[in-house]
């Protein structure tokens, strides 16, 4: 079936469907041991992007800034990176600075590779100095999902070397929750993988009471860990986003000769069963029975609920990685995502979109590049009985008087975004239960007598 892409007839931009490019590669950096990171640019983008991830995390969040100023902006950033890194350094002691730019810095040409390799130059010959990655993220071009990538490909080329090979797996799990990342390492444990995940914020970004204010959290990916890279035997990839050879699994597989498999995110049963394919394939064993009786159940709560859902129209908005998994699962529980829509414009959504079109002969509306408002006014026509992303899309839902149903990234009006379990067979599970049940609420509350019994 052909999907239908109309073009926008207008280019201004309002309440885009997206976040920055920064922020994304900050997400990264706080999933590496001892990390922080430093965002060079003015102090505004630094405190835009901690209020971002503290809202949905609820933990505190330190994003250093080399706090430009007029100043800077005309004769160049250096001496404030210099002082930013020197301060850093003498307070919080990392093993790793993560070194983003922003749109300022990028446009007045700052060349920070150079500016590092300065300051390392000039430091005393015995000096203890963190590792100090740089990661280009300018805003003004990509989303926030182009700067998580971008800082993990940053990560492996900075740390990866020519090892002796070893039987270990780095899975790149994609912006997923915390509570995703723990989940995903129960199943490489299930597996009997050696691994790493990269990055790994499952508890930097949600984890437990402090005695006393920690500058940098426990957890994460060790900078040891990355150091071993150019042995590993596998990678896996969650998403489609980073394709070819931009993503970090592409250039290990180009630069290690390792073996990289891909899948998208495993959210529903016939994406799940891809990934459980991968790793049977890798670890040579069958899923534990527990994980088979999860897919069972989640086959019985498909057949339960199938009355409930069955035709419903739903718009689902947010990453294009998340969009495109949330879709297909929609598709085989026998709801019709009537519009995808994504503030990317990568053209991944819409090749995935293509695939599911096909396979479901249902005519998908598609829309990459959008913002809110076009969001808005597409959905008034199509008449959806409810929406499928993150906090951003509640005015919309208020204004339609349906619901929305909380996924992904960012959740700043609810409790737990973090804790929000999206993959594989327990993380749809939870999912469909919540759909099912927000679309027997919405019904039941629309009733003339209330019914109580279903």
């Amino acid at each position: 079936m052909k999907m239908q892409t109309t073009a926008p007839s207008h280019t201004a931009t309002s309440n885009p469907c997206k976040l920055c490019s920064p922020l994304g590669a900050c997400l990264v950096f706080k999933g590496i041991k001892g990390a922080l990171p430093l965002l060079h640019g003015s102090q505004g983008c630094a405190t835009y992007i901690r209020r971002y991830l503290i809202s949905h995390y609820k933990e505190p969040i330190d994003i250093a800034s080399s706090n430009f100023t007029e100043t800077t902006t005309v004769f160049g950033g250096k001496n404030n990176l210099t002082n930013a890194l020197k301060n850093i350094c003498t307070q919080y002691t990392p093993e790793l600075i993560g070194v983003a730019t922003t749109c300022l810095s990028e446009t007045i040409g700052d060349d920070v590779p150079q500016y590092l390799r300065e300051f390392k130059s000039e430091q005393e010959p015995n000096a203890r100095l963190p590792h100090i990655v740089p990661v280009s993220t300018p805003s003004y071009q990509g989303t926030h999902m182009d700067g998580f990538h971008a800082a993990i490909k940053s990560l492996v080329t900075y740390f990866a070397a020519p090892l002796p090979r070893t039987q270990r797996v780095v899975l790149f799990p994609n912006m997923v929750s915390s509570a995703d990342i723990r989940y995903l390492k129960e199943l490489l444990a299930d597996f009997a993988l050696d691994h790493i995940i990269l990055p790994d914020y499952s508890c930097t970004l949600d984890g437990g009471p402090w005695d006393g204010y920690q500058k940098i959290p426990s957890g994460g990916t060790s900078v040891e860990d990355l150091a071993k890279l150019g042995g590993f035997a596998f990678a896996i990839e969650l998403g489609r986003s980073p394709a070819g050879q931009e993503s970090a699994s592409a250039y290990l597989e180009h630069k290690f000769t390792l073996k990289r498999y891909t899948t998208g995110l495993p959210i529903g049963i016939q994406a799940t069963d891809e990934f459980m394919q991968i790793l049977e394939t890798i670890s040579r064993q069958s899923p534990p029975q527990a994980i088979r009786e999860e897919r069972g159940r989640l086959l019985d709560a498909y057949a339960d609920a199938h009355k409930y859902c069955f035709e419903k129209k739903a718009v689902v908005f947010g990453e294009a990685d998340m969009v495109a998994a949330m879709a297909g699962f929609l598709l085989e529980t026998g709801i019709i995502p009537v519009l995808c829509a994504t503030g990317s414009h990568n053209g991944i959504l819409k090749a995935e979109l293509e695939k599911l079109s096909c396979q479901s002969g249902r005519s998908l509306e598609v829309r990459e590049g959008v913002d809110f408002e076009e969001i808005h006014d597409i959905s008034r026509k199509l008449k959806p009985d409810f929406m499928l992303g993150n906090s951003k899309g509640y005015s919309i839902a208020r204004k339609l008087g349906i619901p929305l149903v909380r996924v992904g990234f960012p959740i700043h009006d609810r409790i737990g975004g973090q804790r929000i379990l999206h993959l594989g067979y327990r993380g749809t599970q939870q999912l469909f239960d919540r759909i099912v049940n927000t679309i027997i609420e919405n019904t039941q509350a629309q009733s003339p007598v209330g019914y109580t019994y279903m």
